[in-house]
């Protein structure tokens, strides 16, 4: 896209020059260059589908009749009129295709449906739309009235008739090549404004972006669950092992913080009677930017009184193979995601978090030493770090990797000591009774028996508080906090649960098939420029 001003003095562009000297022209026509109000508009493929071929092929035998009589003079009046049925519509799009044949001019207008061809013929259109055709620029937006009709090489056209042409908004920008789109991925993010027009693929993923959150909200709602909403501004940053943005309430001098989960909340609701709660939620965490996280993102968490584990673990696949369905073509539960495809109407596969350890890194995770001696010739910081913190990265860097990214997986059966939040599995303290659900090489759901002992819990709390050190990873960091009032409310009683949390925006990346969340964010977080 050119730049609106020159590189020196500020100035406007040539290009945008001459944008505005064509605005201008609009204007002196009585036109409104940025647009009016307008009725009964349809989008362009609905427009398209209102060709009707009988009809068209009728007016064209009798154009043809018109122009022979005309040949052999015969009067005019003798000529038999028909009724020009095709049908009239009126419809609006942005100028991506423009060709000036004189006394005719094509356009091709583009909605989030689709393009669709227009004609402009000066013996068909007032003298002041054809006059404000020829002011027209690529990348404006304009609203064009006439019969859907097909031209000689086929292709369905609105051909402009009387006042058939209108401004709809003026582009004083000079746009993308039509079939480039955008390609400057720092310009597509940036602009998203103009991707989303240039590259109607854009324009699809967030269309199935709104359809996966739809079909997720009527899962739940259908399964019972309440959706709810829950404070984006928290006095305490729990529920999740991350750093939280920090702000301050002028009118109470409070500081306060963005809320990086709203699991503690949503306990609460169990507390006070509701059996199933959700919800979709925006939550933010001061951390770093890759292929996978943005500071600001949504997420659905969902907790059932009375279930565990398994009953989340059930909800989150019934719920992904929904969603699939909701963006599959032809019924398929088969998608594809980079390189490979995703059957999500297989059976999701589980394994062992200390199988898989032993498996790739070599030996048991309960062997202390061992533990410790790995992680120090790794690199790792080892006095001073709970064992199973440096059980935990030695998992990651050596294990969690090796899963099939094409073979959506449960990882069953975490140490407790890095699940603060989670019940212990019966007759093991040192195991918590948690699922994390892999896919594509992301993790997009954990899953829990929720602990609801406020004892037990509130020792969690302090153990935490105790191995607190600005030294290690967030995960080691969580829950430095000492949150009282959840305390309290599990001392109120809180039922036995199963607790889950889904990122919207992986699965989002999954069922269409994008490698980068900044692909299915609207409007990401960049640097200024």
């Amino acid at each position: 896209m050119a730049d609106p001003h020159d590189s020196v003095g500020g100035s406007i562009h040539p290009l945008e020059a001459q944008r505005r000297a064509n605005r201008d022209a609009a204007s002196a026509l009585g036109l409104s260059p940025y647009g009016e109000r307008q009725s009964d508009l349809l989008p362009l493929m609905e427009a398209k589908a209102r060709y009707d071929e009988s009809a068209d092929k009728a007016q064209q035998e009798a154009d043809a009749a018109a122009r022979a009589a005309a040949k052999v003079a015969v009067a005019a009046a003798a000529a038999a009129p028909i009724e020009d049925r095709r049908p009239v519509v009126r419809v609006a799009g942005r100028v991506v295709l423009l060709r000036d044949n004189g006394k005719l001019l094509w356009m091709t207008l583009r909605d989030t449906t689709g393009d669709l061809q227009i004609a402009v013929s000066q013996k068909d259109v007032d003298e002041r739309s054809f006059k404000f055709a020829k002011t027209v620029d690529l990348g404006d937006v304009l609203v064009a009235g006439g019969r859907v009709m097909k031209t000689k090489t086929g292709e369905v056209t609105v051909w402009c008739q009387g006042e058939g042409l209108l401004p709809g908004a003026k582009c004083l920008v000079t746009p993308p090549e039509k079939h480039a789109g955008l390609t400057d991925v720092e310009i597509k993010y940036r602009q998203r404004y103009v991707d989303m027009w240039a590259s109607p693929e854009t324009t699809r993923v967030f269309e199935l972006r709104s359809r996966i959150v739809a079909s997720v909200r009527r899962f739940l709602e259908g399964r019972g669950y309440i959706e709810v909403e829950t404070p984006m501004l928290q006095i305490l940053a729990g529920g999740a092992a991350a750093r939280p943005f920090v702000t301050h309430m002028n009118a109470l001098g409070l500081p306060l913080f963005m809320r990086i989960a709203p699991e503690l909340y949503l306990k609460r609701l169990l507390v006070g009677g509701m059996p199933k709660v959700f919800e979709i939620n925006r939550s933010f965490r001061n951390e770093g930017l890759d292929k996978q996280h943005n500071p600001e993102f949504t997420m659905l968490e969902a907790y059932h009184a009375f279930g565990d584990v398994e009953t989340v673990m059930e909800l989150t696949e019934s719920l992904i193979r929904e969603a699939a369905r909701a963006v599959a073509s032809g019924g398929g539960l088969v998608l594809p995601f980079g390189e490979f495809t995703i059957d999500y109407g297989r059976a999701f596969e589980r394994v062992r978090y200390g199988d898989l350890f032993q498996k790739h890194v070599g030996f048991p995770m309960t062997e202390r030493d061992r533990v410790a001696a790995t992680a120090k010739a790794w690199g790792r910081k080892t006095e001073g770090v709970d064992h199973w913190y440096l059980v935990n990265e030695l998992f990651e860097e050596k294990a969690e990797g090796t899963l099939d990214p094409a073979r959506p997986t449960f990882i069953i059966d975490y140490p407790a000591a890095i699940s603060p939040l989670t019940r212990p599995k019966p007759g093991n303290p040192e195991i918590a009774d948690r699922a994390d659900l892999f896919i594509g090489g992301m993790e997009i759901a954990p899953h829990y028996t929720e602990l609801n002992d406020p004892d037990v819990q509130a020792a969690k709390f302090r153990e935490q508080l105790a191995t607190g050190d600005a030294e290690k990873n967030a995960e080691e960091t969580a829950f430095r906090t000492f949150d009282a009032d959840f305390i309290q409310a599990l001392k109120v009683g809180m039922p036995p649960a199963g607790g889950m949390g889904l990122g919207i925006d992986r699965l989002v990346m999954l069922l269409t098939n994008q490698r980068t969340i900044r692909d299915v964010v609207l409007f990401p977080l960049m640097r200024p420029e």
